[in-house]
């Protein structure tokens, strides 16, 4: 009598063993019939009035994107780093500092730091220093018809020159 129930035992120990080796294999295959499903927030998007952005530069968190303000002028700069994707930092200069950048000479405001590896822009966003392979993006601003509100589209990319005028 002893020996059947030593025998069950091992046999619903063996097969259970067997039965967790089996899902646990299997368990990937069934899980990738379902992908994870990620949604990004939309790439253009109102980032709100005119009057509402101050002069000099706005740093909108959640989209990590910079407006510049200057008059009636606006500007829009990627607040992502071309080399890895980490978040760069605007840091204002004391004073004004005269640039010359793909030979044009302008007042510059600050530097962009990227707080990752180091890379450096200068505040038109062409890299300077670190290992960013590219300059940061410029993307397009345009006045939303319906409320007035500045929209901003992050899918799209603008010279270094687009300024829209308000």
């Amino acid at each position: 009598m002893e020996s059947k129930s030593r025998r069950s035992f091992l046999t619903r120990v063996i097969g259970g063993v067997l039965g967790l080796g089996f899902v646990s294999t299997a368990w990937p295959y069934v899980r990738s019939l379902f992908p994870n499903v990620l949604y990004e927030p939309p790439q253009r998007f109102k980032a709100g009035p005119p009057g509402n952005f101050s002069e000099g530069t706005t740093f909108l968190e959640d989209r990590r994107v910079f407006i510049f303000r200057k008059g009636n002028t606006f500007h829009a700069i990627s607040g992502v780093c071309t080399h890895l994707g980490c978040t760069v930092k605007f840091a204002p200069y004391q004073k004004p500092k005269k640039r010359t950048v793909r030979g044009l000479t302008y007042e510059a405001k600050g530097e962009f730091h990227c707080p990752c590896h180091g890379s450096k822009f200068y505040d038109e966003g062409t890299n300077f220093a670190g290992p960013a392979p590219r300059p940061l993006s410029w993307h397009p601003l345009e006045i939303s018809p319906e409320d007035g509100q500045l929209v901003v589209d992050l899918s799209k990319e603008v010279s270094r020159d687009y300024r829209l005028v308000v």
